[in-house]
């Protein structure tokens, strides 16, 4: 007899997958897995492997850096700013209303030419007083110097009269009338005397009238207007609405570079010395310049030397607080003491020295890889740096486009290497 099945045990497990389900999920995830290794690695091969853009600079020896020899080779390099040796900010002499301005910004103007006016009219009014008192004087003068003569004439014939015949006129008439002729030339100088002081008002109340008036105090341009009709100016400043300069003017045919030279290299500049002058505004123009004079004092904060240089190409774009960078130039290599030739000197950007560890390194690019060089630099000098040793000319420097380089680094220099 056959045995019948238990229908009671018979289930089906519906959570279980099938096993060619399990299968392919195995396989996509495998898949998914080596895709994002091989593509990680690839990526991380492409960004190891790329060569980075930087900026480099070509080392010259005994010239800055990046330029041509223009001129011969520069010794230091220094910033400084363009100012006119000769620069007043004008003022009025007196207190007073600004009633009258005759120039603005750029106006040029002659020695003694009159630059403003303050309200005059009690200063006028004081002038015709005075020259009114002198007027009334000076008729004073001319009635007691009458009086004066008759005096005169009266003890002249009273006296020769006494002499002719001492009965008609008697010695004691004779002195009376010597006593008002005295007293006669005493009142007309005390009134010459007053008509010379009042003559002295005059010119007192002409020179206030003429503080009114301001007058150029020499040939030059004007920079800026310092104050506006109808304020209040005055020769100090007292706050509120009161102004002290008018304008301020320059002598433009006086312009010079003032630059603070580092007192580690001060030596290397002298008087005389040519120099080449570059504006920040026209960095593609130089102009030739000379030592006018070495400040004989050092600033202590910051251990330089304030050195004056001549412009002497005078140009128009030349204006009053440009920026500036002059590198002196060295007319000949100087000679050691057996007549030899010193070695050249290596000037370098600043940017491109870096410090690792108390020590001056710095990265060099060679055959499209970083190198790193240790070096023995000198103190900066108008953005720029002495090599002493370490380097020898003519290596390509980083400067710029990798914030931590680090050795046999893939770089690629960009068309444009940056320049000092």
């Amino acid at each position: 007899m056959a045995t019948i099945p238990d229908l009671a045990k018979l289930r089906i497990d519906r959570d279980a997958p099938p096993p060619a389900v399990k299968r392919a999920f195995t396989r996509a995830l495998w898949l998914v897995g080596a895709t994002l290794v091989v593509g990680g690695g690839i990526a991380l091969w492409l960004r190891r492997g790329s060569a980075v853009p930087v900026q480099v600079v070509t080392v010259a020896a005994g010239e800055t850096a990046g330029v041509g020899g223009r001129g011969g080779p520069v010794g230091v390099v220094a910033n400084g700013y363009v100012v006119a040796r000769t620069k007043a900010a004008v003022s009025a002499k007196i207190p007073g209303r600004l009633a009258f301005l005759a120039v603005s910004e750029g106006s040029f103007v002659h020695q003694r030419d009159v630059i403003a006016r303050l309200d005059n009219a009690d200063y006028a009014a004081a002038v015709g007083e005075a020259e009114a008192q002198v007027a009334s004087a000076r008729a004073t003068l001319i009635e007691l110097e009458a009086d004066r003569d008759q005096l005169r004439r009266d003890f002249a014939r009273v006296r020769d009269l006494h002499s002719q015949n001492p009965n008609l006129v008697s010695q004691q008439e004779v002195e009376a009338a010597d006593s008002r002729s005295r007293q006669g030339d005493a009142r007309a100088g005390a009134q010459a005397a007053r008509v010379e002081a009042a003559a002295a008002g005059v010119r007192l109340a002409q020179a206030n009238f003429e503080n009114t008036l301001i007058r150029a105090p020499f040939t030059g341009t004007v920079l800026r207007k310092e104050a506006e009709v109808g304020e209040v100016v005055a020769p100090s400043v007292g706050g509120g609405l009161t102004r002290g300069a008018v304008v301020t003017m320059a002598d433009l045919s006086t312009l010079e570079v003032e630059v603070d030279v580092n007192e580690a290299y001060i030596a290397r500049v002298r008087g005389a010395q040519p120099a080449r002058i570059t504006l920040d505004a026209y960095p593609d123009t130089s102009f030739r310049g000379r030592v006018r004079q070495v400040v004989p004092t050092a600033d202590r904060q910051r251990a330089t030397v304030q050195v004056k240089v001549a412009i002497l190409d005078h140009d128009p774009r030349l204006l009053p607080e440009m920026g500036a960078k002059v590198e002196f130039l060295e007319e000949a290599a100087p000679l050691t003491v057996a007549g030899a030739v010193a070695p050249r000197r290596l000037m370098v950007p600043a940017a491109a020295i870096r410090s690792e560890n108390g020590r001056a390194v710095v990265w060099i690019v060679r055959s499209g890889r970083l190198e790193k060089r240790d070096v023995d630099a000198g103190p900066v000098s108008g953005n720029l740096r002495e090599i002493r040793s370490g380097l020898s000319g003519g290596e390509l420097l980083l400067v710029g486009g990798v914030e931590s380089p680090r050795a046999g680094q893939r770089v690629r220099v960009t068309p444009s290497p940056v320049s000092p």
